[in-house]
Formats: structure tokens, sequence, C-alpha cells
């Protein structure tokens, strides 16, 4: 069906299944063969684990592991770790990164390598389709032993109790399930302790951080060109052959899609015809060379471009991966006790990625300021873009401000979590991830580099009105500069821009350019 993504557990989900899922407004759905698989790793649990000790199944948690627990509390245990893990803490999660979150928590159950019960499997998948979103706090987890704290919210709801956001409103999950002619979830054997062991908060926020990332990368090329319309720059920057002397993947693809962006532009120069033919000047009025701002873009952009590659294999690699422990094996018949749940590899991808975010956000604040500099563009634009009167108006000097301010957050936001481990439950875990601490300050990365290519683009519209050069400029960038003034009309007198801001900001997020 046009309006379902069907799991195929040989292939596991993609990032456009994800994509599909998350903003597409697509259901998801189970195939028979991906629950019998579900259904036979609980079945050989359910026998393998009769009069044998496993982790999580008749022992303590943790360090408290070395506890037998009594055949008759077995059920208990399992909703202890639930109610006594639910100790989040700050502002909640938005339902986007809960719904991400569900989604690869569900993930992990569907490798067969759990031992869940089918009917644990029904049930999230109802809860991602119904939109059904618990409540979250963003502060808890370590990112080993995956995300405990988080993931426990999430079962909490899962089991009738906590809180879950539905159509807009938090409310008592139990009463959102009522509605929906749900039932709670009970436990069967080890459901408490795999609903919350693993990397699936950390994993799910980092999908949503990639998807946001891929587009601001797209934004930031597509306003690269823009730029070099408005400095008309020579275009030789851009060359297949230039670029092509380098050997990174990610300069060719940049400088392959800004000629796209470009195709069919009259006001960037040709070299060839500026340079290369009979010129007698002795100072060049037009830079020979245009600032790396502009020139530099396939170099500066081309290793984000290959970051964003990078952090989508490995996210994908972790979706698809079974990160509970004990690991549940029907083939070789045996219960691996290890580590799978340890956040490394998210954690060390969101540092990266973020890294990467704040990169394109500079590039992004210093194109903004060759816009407002008019010493530095040599005067082809007003100070700070000012169509009004110089003196009594202001432009967008002060919205330059927040995108300095801004900027200089994501500089230090970029400082990385995974080399910042602190051992804790009783040193248990001694070496820890901060793979979700990683992934919650990508994220406000991300959204800081929104703002700022916000900001940009409001300046890049008015330098275009200003330069009159619509009818000179490239369809393509013509058609984004229609769409903005659409609903972000050309000012000179002096108003309020936040509200601007915001709209400008909610049309980069949404619209989808790939």
């Amino acid at each position: 069906m046009e309006n379902t993504v069907t799991y195929d557990p040989g292939k596991g989900f993609s990032l456009n299944d994800m994509e599909e899922l998350l903003f597409g407004r697509k259901k998801l759905e189970l195939s028979a063969e991906t629950i019998r698989k579900v259904d036979r790793c609980h079945s050989f649990l359910k026998d393998f684990s009769k009069d044998k000790v496993i982790y999580g199944i008749n022992t303590g948690f943790g360090p408290m592991a070395q506890y037998r627990v009594d055949d008759g509390y077995l059920r208990q245990l399992q909703y202890n770790i639930i109610r006594s893990h639910s100790t989040g803490a700050g502002e909640p999660l938005k339902p986007l990164y809960v719904k991400a979150a569900m989604i690869a928590r569900l993930s992990t159950f569907l490798q067969g390598y759990s031992g869940v019960h089918a009917d644990l499997v029904r049930l999230i998948t109802e809860f991602i389709n119904r939109d059904i979103c618990p409540y979250v706090p963003e502060h808890g987890s370590v990112g080993a032993s995956g995300d405990l704290v988080q993931l426990a919210h999430i079962a909490l709801a899962l089991i009738g109790e906590g809180e879950a956001y539905y159509g807009g409103e938090l409310m008592p999950a139990a009463k959102v399930m009522e509605a929906e002619r749900l039932k709670p979830f009970e436990i069967h054997i080890r459901e408490g302790l795999s609903a919350t062991n693993g990397t699936s908060v950390m994993t799910g926020v980092g999908i949503v951080n990639l998807i946001y990332a891929r587009r601001l990368l797209e934004w930031a090329i597509v306003a690269s060109v823009m730029m070099n319309e408005i400095a008309a720059s020579y275009d030789d920057m851009m060359s297949p052959v230039m670029n092509g002397a380098k050997k990174h993947r990610g300069q060719l693809a940049v400088a392959r899609r800004m000629c796209e962006w470009a195709h069919g532009n009259r006001t960037m120069k040709k070299r060839e015809m500026e340079m290369y033919g009979h010129n007698t000047e002795k100072i060049f009025k037009h830079k020979v060379q245009a600032y790396y701002s502009l020139r530099c873009v396939p170099q500066i952009l081309g290793p984000v471009w290959d970051e964003l590659e990078n952090a989508e294999k490995t996210l994908v690699d972790e979706l698809n991966s079974a990160c509970d422990n004990p690991i549940v094996d029907p083939e070789t018949r045996y219960v691996y006790h290890g580590g799978n749940f340890h956040g490394d590899y998210v954690s060390f991808e969101m540092d990266k990625l973020k890294i990467a975010v704040t990169k394109m956000t500079m590039l992004a604040e210093r194109q903004l300021n060759y816009l407002c500099h008019n010493r530095i563009n040599d005067d082809i634009l007003p100070p700070f873009v000012n169509l009004g009167t110089l003196g009594l108006n202001y432009g967008l000097q002060a919205a330059q401000f927040t995108a300095t301010s801004t900027t200089a957050e994501c500089q230090m936001l970029s400082n990385p979590m995974y080399v910042h481990s602190i051992p804790n439950n009783n040193d248990n875990q001694d070496i820890v991830s901060m793979g979700t601490n990683a992934s919650l300050i990508t994220r406000t990365v991300i959204e800081n580099g929104y703002q700022v290519m916000s900001i940009h683009f409001m300046a890049l519209v008015q330098a275009v009105d200003y330069l009159k050069i619509q009818k000179k400029m490239s369809g393509k960038t013509c058609a984004i500069y229609d769409e903005i003034r659409s609903f972000f009309p050309i000012f000179a007198d002096d108003t309020p821009k936040y509200r601007d801001i915001e709209a400008v900001k909610n049309y980069l997020t949404t619209k989808n350019l790939q």
C-alpha cells in the first residue's frame, strides 16, 4: 500500500523508511514472517531459561545481578525496573523524537534476539501508528546499558502507567489506551529489561538529527549559489575539472549540486570571457578571486557531505542491530551476555555530526557578514542590506547579532561528549558513551543552525531585491526567492523581525529539497 511502510526482516529499516514514517505520515506494517521471527525467539527463551541463571530474568539488574530473585517475584522484577528507572528530569522530548525512539526500539525487537513476546511488538507498532508518544524527559541517560531512564518512561506508558502525548495533549497513558481500546502490556519473561535496555533513544534522536542536517546541507548549498550570484563571482570554483583534481567524494558532490542549482544563471562571470581575453586593466575593479566563504564552498561543505554519508551508515546499522542484553539466539541455542547496549557508535557519530553542522553554520554566518558589510562587498549593497534610509533605518543590523551569538553557541556546544565518561552505578558502568547527551546537544546545534540560516536567507532575498537580479538568477534559485518572498515581503521600514525569522525557519525545516 502507498501509505504503508512494510518492515522487511531481510532489509530492516532504511533512512528513507524512517523519513516516511516520521515526516510522511505513513503507517508501519509488520509481515507475518517478522512476527514469526519474534515468536521463535520468545519460545526458545521460555524453554531455555528453565533451571538456568540468566541475567535480568532471575537476577537483579546492574550491580544487583549478584542477587538471585526468587521464582515467585520474577514478573514483579520486570515491572520494578520500569517503575524504578522512570526517573528522568528536564524538558520532555518532542513527540517526533519519541516516535523515532519507539521505531528504533521496535527495530531491535524485530531482529529476533531479545526474547520478547510478540504482543509487545504489536503494541509498540500501535503506539507508532496512532501517534501515541509517551512522556519522556530529556535527562537521565549515560548511554551505557543504553538509555535506561528514557526507555523506562516509554515502557511505563506501554504498561498503562505514566503519561503520553495524544492529539496534542499530555494525558495519563491509561486514559489514552482506553480511548484507543488498547490493553496495557503484561510481562511474560524479560520484557521489562528488554524494553528499557538499549541505544534506541539516542539512535531515534540521531536519525531525526540526520534528516534535518541533510536538509540544512542542501540549504547551505542553495544559499552559497545565491551568494555567488549576488557577488557575480567567477563560476570556475564549481568546475568539475577543478574539484575533480581533489579525490574527495563530498567535494565533487557539492560542486555538482552547486552547478545544478546555478544552471542558467547570467550573473556569475566566466573567467574565459573576463580575464582570458583582451583585458587591459591595471587594477581590477572586480575581485579576481572571491572571498573563501564564497569561493571555497565545495571544499568547506564537502567534508560535511562525507560526514552525513558516514552518519547515515552508522545510524542505520545501529537502527537495524540488536542492542539488547543478553542476546537470545535461537540458531545457536544460547543466551549471550555482553554489552550491545553500549552507545559509543552513536555518541561518536553525533559528536562528528554536530561539528559538521557547526561548520555549515559558520559558513552561513560569514556569508551573512559579506552581505551586511558594505566595505567587504565593495559597496554593491548598502550596510546591513538596509533598503530604507541609512541612519534612520537599520535593515538586518540587529538580526546579525542573533546570527553571530547563535553561531558562537554552536561552536561551544561542538565540544565532544564521547570522551566525557563518568563512572557510575557502583562503578559497574565504569566507562560510558554519553550518547543520548551527544544526540540531544546535536539536536540543539541543528536547531541553532536553522536559525542562522533563516536570517541568512532573509538577507539574501533583500540583496536580490536591491540588485534587481531576479531575471538573471538561475530558475531554481529564483524559485526559492519567490517562495520566501510569498510570506516574507521586501521591507525598508523597521519592524520586529522575530516572527519573520521563525516563519523562514519553518519554511526551511519543512521544505524537502532532496
